[in-house]
């Protein structure tokens, strides 16, 4: 699917397509573009199975915010704010990317307009300025659009009294709450509850369970294959088809469990601190890749010669992302130069160590890898490790503490790599590593792992660096996702620098 061009939120390029989209209700566009039908004032998912409207009365927005800053109200039959996320914003490396990631994870109602400007290195105005142009609102209407999604999220699954929802999904006041509601979906908070909860109230027992919506297709087994040998024991656990694991959340700590079934995956939060539960779940998609656009990949991917064979075999494969760039960047490092198995033991040695015990356990999942900051202060000699690489590890922490390298999600990507590759003991396989895995980069590339070369060299190519890296330049924009086919070759347990 092409980029799509807009002014102001409203979608100028390719209407055409996309009003032919519409009108099969093809569920591939869906949190691509979104549908606002002037006659009703109601704005719909492309696959709204409604009636569609004549193309005179439609409006397309690149955001829901942008619907509903036009005075569109969400269409409670195909839950339009329910959509999986747009990939654009992973694409999209510039301000207007990075600011998306950011106010996605929760940047604005933690900080605000302010402190989301601060990470970006730009001014307020300008920040707004660049988003209003592109996606038809600034950095409040797009958190505003956010914190009416995880209320909805709340008041359908969860029994907490009205006024906690409130406050548990960001608003600073129980009358703003109740306007956004009405605004957005129509109903007061009360009557969307008792809509959605027709069968019965669900227990209130501290956990919110909820559906994880993406675009078919999707390689659950592929990711869970990729996940499953890299769990470390105590922060993560692989059992039975669902994926747990610790989560290092804003406010406090959690715990997730992950499960892929059909359409959707399940997913169950239990959390310190219930306004963490926006920035839980953005995590967890960029974690399983759920925003991926897979008819982009193999339209991208799919003719190449090399490569078609793989993508036939799995046309929705994912590149795993997680949930903790930090935790990841540490990981990364621990599995330079050994095995899955090696990386693994070293990460759950200094978890088990270093890492903060859970207030609520779950099971085998009972601590949070250690941060940053506890990183830092430790002993490079007093690790279970080589010390060229302990001094590595917490050379990393220390940057990563002062602030001196950012890994958040509206990280500069070129930037961060820079940094990166002038920390002692971090090359390029590291910095790339952790752009594509840790900053969401679909474009990043390993040309010296040596999975990839293995798998190359088992199709018949030259293995070599430098013609891996000619190779790749036919994959780009996509050239992540071309290394993870290619991982599936031979399976990245064997290769010793795709261990982390």
């Amino acid at each position: 699917m092409a980029r799509l061009v807009c002014d102001r939120g409203l979608v100028r390029s390719d209407s055409e397509h996309l009003w032919q989209a519409i009108e099969a209700r093809d569920p591939r566009f869906d949190g691509w573009v979104y549908l606002g039908v002037v006659t009703t004032g109601i704005y719909c998912r492309p696959s709204c199975p409604a009636r569609t409207p004549k193309r005179e009365n439609g409006r397309l927005f690149a955001t829901a915010a942008a619907a509903q800053a036009a005075g569109f109200r969400a269409c409670m039959r195909c839950r339009p704010d329910a959509s999986p996320g747009s990939p654009e914003w992973d694409r999209r490396a510039d301000l207007v990317g990075r600011a998306m990631r950011l106010i996605a994870d929760g940047v604005v109602d933690r900080e605000g307009v302010a402190g989301l400007a601060r990470r970006l290195g730009y001014a307020p105005r300008h920040v707004h300025r660049e988003l209003v142009a592109v996606v038809g609102v600034g950095p409040l209407a797009l958190a505003r659009a956010q914190r009416a999604q995880t209320a909805r999220l709340l008041l359908e699954t969860t029994s907490l009294p009205i006024v906690e929802v409130a406050f548990a999904a960001g608003f600073r006041s129980v009358r703003q709450f109740n306007e956004t509601v009405r605004d957005v979906f129509a109903l007061t908070p009360s009557r969307l509850r008792a809509r959605a909860q027709r069968g019965g109230r669900p227990p209130h027992g501290g956990a919110v369970s909820l559906r994880l919506p993406y675009r078919a297709p999707l390689d659950a087994d592929g990711l869970l294959a990729f996940l499953a040998p890299r769990s470390v024991p105590g922060v993560e656990d692989v059992t039975g088809g669902t994926y747990t694991r610790s989560l290092r959340l804003p406010r406090g700590s959690g715990v997730v469990e992950l499960e892929p079934a059909g359409g959707h995956v399940r997913a169950r939060f239990v959390l310190d601190d219930l306004k963490d539960l926006g920035s839980a779940v953005q995590r967890c998609r960029g974690l399983l890749d759920l925003d991926s656009d897979p008819c982009a990949v193999i339209a991208a991917l799919g003719p190449d010669p090399l490569l078609a064979p793989l993508v036939a075999r799995a046309p929705g494969r994912r590149v795993p992302g997680h949930v903790d760039a930090h935790e990841l960047a540490a990981r990364a490092v621990l599995g330079q130069q050994v095995s899955v198995a090696g990386a693994t033991t070293l990460a759950a040695r200094l978890a088990r160590t270093h890492g903060e015990p859970l207030t609520r356990p779950a099971g085998a999942v009972t601590h949070l890898f250690p941060s940053a900051e506890t990183i830092a202060s430790l002993d490079p000699g007093s690790l279970a490790m080589p010390r060229s690489r302990g001094v590595a590890l917490v050379a990393l922490a220390r940057s990563l503490a002062s602030g001196e390298l950012v890994l958040d999600p509206g990280a500069d990507r070129r930037e961060a790599r820079h940094r990166l590759l002038a920390l002692p003991g971090i090359g390029p396989w590291t910095a790339d590593y952790i752009a594509m895995r840790g900053l969401r980069d679909p474009d990043a590339f390993l040309p010296t792992d040596l999975g990839v070369r293995h798998a190359l060299s088992s199709l018949g190519q030259d293995a070599g660096a430098p013609a891996v890296v000619r190779l790749a330049e036919r994959w780009r924009p996509y050239r992540a996702y071309a290394l993870a086919h290619l991982w599936g070759v031979t399976g990245v347990a064997a290769g010793v620098r795709a261990a982390a």
